[in-house]
């Protein structure tokens, strides 16, 4: 009998000629709608070198408006109609959402397809804003995490565009309020209809909301850049950075992998996910001996992020005591090589493989998430049946499949290793 699909509700997915798609899932919650916009460019895309941060850039610039629908009136329709919108930019893409009632959808989508299409602004809003960026830069910088980032994608990477953060490197955001000219080319190249997916959650009809879209964004012309993302050499050895910081902290340490991009088609990434849960939730035997037995870490936190190319498997620990950095380094590097040389249960694994999909399923349960959820998959297969087929991919792991995947990932010569602590340290 065929496994039952994880995400429950039946999509509608429509492709426009001008390569709009057009992903709507209609749901029981009466009167309320969600859109999600999602732009197929995150920081991945800035491939020219010194341009970086012009993805997160228009997340904010998406705001100030257009000959019909200048900043006031776009706030004032918001307003009116008592939508919730906002914005976020990650590496693979820009995402911009509302979540508002049935009867203002049809009015809200006409507004966001003329900031699509008509997006305007001088040279003098760009300069103000790109100051803006600059601050944001600065205030970041003052959360170690953010660094410790910074500094480990700029480590582990060499040419490829996931070297920098969203934000984009110091050097190239203190250049921004001089290049107008090339943020109008930014724009040009990946606000196309070809680059972007609308989803639609919510009180709807699949075939009213359709023609909606038709109506407003149906005239939306076509682009032809296509991005050449540079390709990232095999890493040959392990690397390491270390951060001093001006200001009294506890210690970091940041252990990453190299990592397969996300696929949907194999074991490998989904193997990897249950490999991060096993080793580094607050269920794991790590996190018990680290956390909570010794107390010599007040937080222990690992990631597979999900990426449309290869990207890092990442730790980190704050340690309490920076004497104790050498026993907690060498307790991660054991947990990674104990799932290389022996493997799980099967018990272990089907209780991790039972709380993803409950999990999962439980975040389902309101327009705004269904939509925040299938934009992140959307965005790196552009098409909802990719959350079906990850989950039916962890059913198919074995402990086997477990094992032969730390022993490809943990691997000294593809880690990277950041510290940072107190300079007075």
């Amino acid at each position: 009998m065929a496994e039952a699909s994880i995400f429950p509700f039946p999509f509608h997915q429509h492709d426009f000629p001008n390569g709009l798609r057009l992903v709507t899932v209609p749901l029981p919650f009466p009167k309320i709608v969600s859109l999600y916009i999602v732009v197929h460019a995150g920081s991945r895309n800035e491939v020219e070198e010194g341009c970086s941060g012009f993805a997160h850039f228009f997340e904010h610039m998406m705001f100030r408006g257009t000959p019909e629908f200048p900043p006031d009136r776009y706030e004032a329709v918001l307003q009116e109609t008592g939508a919730s919108s906002n914005a976020y930019t990650d590496d693979d893409r820009t995402v911009y959402h509302t979540t508002l009632t049935r009867e203002d959808f049809e009015r809200v989508l006409a507004m966001e397809a003329d900031r699509f299409r008509n997006l305007s602004y001088s040279v003098e809003d760009f300069q103000t804003e790109a100051l803006a960026v600059y601050g944001e830069y600065n205030k970041d910088s003052t959360e170690p995490a953010n660094k410790l980032f910074e500094v480990l994608r700029d480590t582990a990477f060499d040419r490829h565009t996931y070297k920098h953060t969203t934000m984009g490197f110091l050097s190239d955001i203190q250049r921004m309020p001089r290049m107008y000219d090339y943020s109008r080319l930014f724009f040009d190249r990946f606000y196309r209809p070809e680059y972007t997916t609308l989803v639609v959650t919510g009180d709807v009809s699949p075939e009213v909301v359709r023609a909606m879209v038709e109506k407003h964004w149906g005239a939306w012309q076509r682009g032809s850049y296509q991005v050449q993302i540079p390709h990232e050499p095999p890493q040959s050895g392990p690397r390491a950075a270390s951060i001093p910081w001006p200001t009294h902290t506890l210690p970091y340490l940041l252990i990453a992998q190299k990592a397969p991009a996300y696929c949907d088609e194999s074991l490998d990434c989904a193997a990897l996910d249950l490999l991060t849960f096993l080793g580094f939730s607050e269920s794991s035997a790590l996190y018990e001996k680290l956390v909570l037995d010794e107390q010599s870490v007040d937080l222990l936190w690992a990631s597979n992020s999900d990426h449309v190319d290869p990207y890092l498997f990442t730790v980190m620990v704050r340690v309490k005591d920076p004497a104790q950095f050498p026993s907690v380094r060498q307790s991660i590097l054991d947990t990674l090589a104990g799932f290389a040389a022996q493997p799980v249960s099967v018990p272990e694994l089907e209780k991790v493989k039972s709380h993803l999909r409950y999990r999962f399923a439980l975040s389902l349960n309101n327009a705004d998430s269904i939509a925040a959820n299938l934009a992140h998959y959307i965005s790196l297969r552009r098409t909802p049946e990719t959350i079906n087929r990850l989950y039916r991919l962890y059913s198919q792991v074995a402990p086997e499949d477990l094992q032969r995947v730390a022993r490809w990932i943990f691997t000294e010569s593809g880690r990277t290793t950041v510290t940072l602590q107190h300079e007075a340290a």
